[in-house]
């Protein structure tokens, strides 16, 4: 899949959950909403492009935050 396109739906899931006042539960919102809902085959292609800066870069914050935390359960 274009990690583009990854990239925009990951930043569109950070966009709805970035709302909620309590940030924590933001985070959480965030990794559970892509492990329950990406197949396997996105979360791994994801998880990869953290490792490259630019594509990292066009995460949003809160959604690097969320990948950061959730890490080993999302892999």
């Amino acid at each position: 899949m274009d990690i583009e396109k990854l990239v925009r739906m990951a930043n569109q899931i950070g966009t709805f959950f970035q709302a909620m006042p309590d940030h924590a539960e933001a985070l959480d919102g965030i990794a559970t909403h892509i492990q329950k809902f990406w197949e396997p085959r996105m979360r791994r292609e994801l998880l990869a492009a953290m490792e490259d800066a630019g594509a990292a870069s066009e995460l949003l914050p809160i959604v690097r935050e969320a990948i950061e935390l959730r890490r080993a359960s999302l892999a």
